[in-house]
């Protein structure tokens, strides 16, 4: 009679455990909501072993620095720090104008998140007086088409500002031959990268000393591009944008704003 009462309370204190450890991961679960889960580089490399690179030129990841950057940009960007999905609003507005132009000038797909680094957030002027998505100082947009007057701004034009855009990039890349340093000369300027190279006797941008801003700035392209096609693994709840094209004359009147 003992042995029976014995094994009933085993079983039943062995029930009791096991309905606590699943009611409490239950709980667990419950309390941490998925968009404030943390999305870790680890966890984006798992799932891409292939590794990162912009406009086909791979990033060294191999390279401790380089690794450690790039995990710090991504984090950077993530939605616990930037908590907006405006980004992809923006894309889906954009992108479907400026992908042809980009094509049919024979510039890398990648170079559409530019607009989005430069200015994803907003279209104000720059303290140097760059202004519109590509951010175009107003001599470098007269130079490549574009008017700009008191009546007349055609920085704020998407389509316009991307064909001048895509002249002055291939001008760039001409000079340069790789498209990473097309990049970085697009933000601290052709004579300032060119100064920087001879300097340094070094043509990669990886290797290369260069201030804060243009140092991060590949890196912050190919964040912006991991967070547009893959947003769920940074913590931003909206879906991959469905980009519909745009008809021409509907392209041709859409604004910045």
């Amino acid at each position: 009679m003992i042995k029976k009462r014995l094994i009933t309370c085993s079983v039943m204190l062995a029930l009791m455990i096991i309905f606590q450890l699943s009611f409490g991961t239950v709980n667990t679960r419950k309390k941490t909501p998925d968009y404030q889960r943390n999305y870790s580089f680890i966890s984006y490399k798992k799932a891409k072993p292939a590794g990162l690179d912009f406009a086909n030129e791979a990033l060294p990841l191999g390279d401790k620095k380089v690794k450690d950057k790039m995990r710090l940009c991504l984090k950077k960007h993530s939605f616990d720090n930037v908590q907006s999905d405006i980004l992809h609003r923006k894309a889906t507005l954009w992108f479907p104008v400026i992908e042809p132009i980009l094509k049919a000038y024979g510039i890398p797909d990648d170079f559409k998140y530019v607009p989005l680094v430069e200015a994803g957030f907003g279209q104000g002027k720059s303290s140097r007086g760059a202004y519109g998505p590509w951010q175009f100082m107003p001599g470098t947009a007269r130079t490549y088409g574009l008017r700009v007057n008191s009546k007349h701004d055609e920085r704020l034009d998407i389509r316009k500002s991307t064909i001048a855009a895509c002249k002055y990039l291939r001008e760039l890349h001409d000079e340069f031959h790789s498209w990473t340093m097309v990049a970085a000369a697009y933000n601290t300027g052709s004579p300032n990268l060119a100064h920087l190279m001879r300097d340094q006797k070094q043509k990669n941008y990886f290797k290369i000393h260069m201030n804060r801003e243009t140092g991060a700035y590949v890196y912050s392209l190919v964040a912006m591009k991991e967070i547009i096609n893959h947003p769920m693994e940074h913590g931003y709840t909206t879906e991959k944008p469905i980009l519909a094209m745009i008809a021409q004359h509907n392209a041709d009147k859409l604004s910045f704003d």
